[in-house]
C-alpha cells in the first residue's frame, strides 16, 4: 500500500467512525476524555511519554533547533499534568451539540435549528506535542472525528499520545477509529491530506506562517487559518507609564508564541518620557529593539525597516514606532497586522472604545496583555488554534466553534 492509499484509508475510517461519534451522548464523549486524563497521570504512562519526548528533544538538539523551539517541544511531569488538567476543563464545558432555536411559520411548519459536528477535522501542526491531546479532545467533545498529522520534531511523543487517545476511546466504548494519526513526517503526507475532500470536512493548520500559507493555498478542503500573530500594543498619551511598561514586558516574556507582542506604537506626546521607562523593563529580557527615527533619537537601538513591522519575530525582538495619535495607530495596525490580537493602553475611555471599534482583529484588548488570547484563558480548556479567519471561526477555536447547523422541519402534510 502506497502513502496515498494509506492516508486516504485513514480518512475514510475517520469518516465512517464520525457518524457514531456524532450520535454519542456528551457523557460518553466526556467519559473518554476523563479516562484519557486519568491515563496521563499514571506514573508508568507519564514515564513512557517522557522517554519518547526525550528522543524528540535529542533529535531537535542534533538538528540545532533554537532553545525557544525546544522549549515548545518539551514534555515533563508538570506539563503532562497540565494537559490532564486541561482535559478536565474541556469535560466541564457545556455540550456544544443539539443546542439551538425553534420557531413556527404561519403555515404551521415547525423549524428547529440545532448545532451538529462538522464531521471530520484534519489538523496539520508542528512542534508542540500537547496539540495532539488538545486537538483530539476538542474534536471528541464536539462529536468530530479527527485526522492528526504532526511534525517531525515531535514524532515519537505524538505516536505515544495518539495510541493513548485511541485506547481511552476503546475503554469508553467509542470507536477508536474516530481519531487517526498519520505517522509519516514527509511533506508528501501533508500534501496528500490536503486533497482528501469528501472524507475530511475541514482542515486546520497550526504552526508557522509558511505552513499555514501552504495549506491555505494548496488545500481543496475548506481551511480555518490559525496562528500567525503580528500583535501590537499602542501606548496612548494617557497611559500609566509603569503599568504600560509592565504589560509590554509580560507580553514579550514568552517570545515564541503567536500572542506575544511584536510591535509597540507610542503616542508622540509621551515618547520622550515613556521610551526610557519601557526600555529599562525590556532590558530585563535583553530584548532587541528596532525603532523608527524618533525612537532611535531617544534610545540606542537599530533602525527598523518596513519589513520589521510586518514580521512575527517569535524571538526577543521588538519593533517600535512613534505615531501621532489614535488615528495613526489604528491605520498602522490595520495595515501591518495579521488579524490576531491588538491592545491599547490608555486611561481615556473614548479612545479605548474607538480603538476597539476600528481595529480589525480577532481579539482587541484595553489595558490587558495580548498574551491572554488563548483557549484556556478564555475558558475553553484548550484550543485548536487561534483563528485569524473571519469564516468559519475567529479567535481561540473551542468546541462550540467545531460545529455547524442542521435544520429539522416538520409539519402536517405541508406542500408548497
Amino acid at each position: 500500500m502506497n502513502l496515498q492509499e494509506k492516508i486516504a484509508g485513514l480518512c475514510v475510517k475517520a469518516k465512517t467512525a464520525s457518524y457514531s461519534l456524532a450520535l454519542a451522548k456528551d457523557s460518553e464523549r466526556s467519559g473518554a476524555l476523563r479516562i484519557l486524563s486519568e491515563k496521563l497521570r499514571r506514573p508508568e504512562i507519564t514515564g513512557k511519554i517522557i522517554a519518547a519526548n526525550d528522543s524528540d528533544i535529542s533529535y531537535a538538539k542534533e538538528n540545532n533547533l533554537t532553545a525557544a523551539l525546544i522549549d515548545r517541544l518539551k514534555l515533563d511531569e508538570t506539563r503532562i499534568n497540565n494537559i490532564a488538567d486541561a482535559l478536565l476543563k474541556i469535560i466541564n464545558l457545556p455540550d456544544p451539540l443539539n443546542r439551538g432555536e425553534v420557531w413556527t411559520r404561519p403555515n404551521g411548519m415547525n423549524i428547529k435549528k440545532i448545532k451538529v459536528p462538522l464531521g471530520v477535522i484534519g489538523i496539520i501542526y508542528e512542534s508542540r506535542p500537547n496539540v495532539t491531546i488538545d486537538a483530539a479532545a476538542l474534536c471528541i467533545k464536539s462529536g468530530n472525528a479527527v485526522v492528526l498529522r504532526g511534525g517531525k520534531e515531535a514524532i515519537f511523543s505524538n505516536t505515544v499520545l495518539a495510541e493513548l487517545i485511541k485506547s481511552a476511546l476503546s475503554e469508553a466504548g467509542l470507536d477508536p477509529d474516530c481519531v487517526q494519526f498519520i505517522d509519516d513526517i514527509t511533506r508528501e503526507s501533508a500534501n496528500i491530506l490536503m486533497k482528501q475532500r469528501g472524507s475530511v470536512d475541514v482542515l486546520i493548520p497550526r504552526g508557522n506562517a509558511p505552513l499555514i500559507n501552504s495549506v491555505a493555498e494548496n488545500s481543496n478542503i475548506p481551511v480555518i487559518e490559525t496562528g500567525v500573530g503580528n500583535c501590537h500594543i499602542y501606548v496612548d498619551d494617557s497611559a500609566d507609564f509603569d503599568e504600560a511598561a509592565h504589560i509590554i514586558l509580560k507580553s514579550k516574556t514568552r517570545s515564541s508564541v503567536c500572542n506575544a507582542v511584536e510591535t509597540v506604537l507610542v503616542s508622540q506626546k509621551i515618547y520622550k518620557d515613556f521610551l526610557p521607562v519601557m526600555k529599562r523593563r525590556l532590558d530585563e529580557l535583553s530584548v532587541e529593539l528596532r525603532g523608527c527615527e524618533k525612537t532611535c533619537e531617544i534610545l540606542s537601538c537599530a533602525a527598523a525597516e518596513d519589513e520589521d513591522y510586518y514580521t512575527e519575530f517569535l524571538d526577543y525582538i521588538l519593533s517600535v514606532k512613534i505615531v501621532e495619535g489614535l488615528d495613526a495607530a489604528v491605520e498602522h495596525i490595520n495595515k501591518y497586522n495579521t488579524g490576531h490580537s491588538e491592545a491599547i493602553l490608555t486611561q481615556n475611555l473614548n479612545n479605548a472604545r474607538e480603538f476597539c471599534e476600528r481595529v480589525n482583529a480577532a481579539a482587541v484588548y484595553v489595558n490587558v496583555s495580548t498574551r491572554f488570547t488563548d483557549g484556556e484563558e478564555f475558558g475553553f480548556g484548550a484550543e485548536m488554534g487561534i483563528s485569524t479567519s473571519k469564516l468559519h471561526a475567529r479567535g481561540p477555536v473551542g468546541p462550540a466553534d467545531l460545529t455547524t447547523v442542521k435544520y429539522i422541519i416538520d409539519g402536517d402534510n405541508l406542500v408548497r
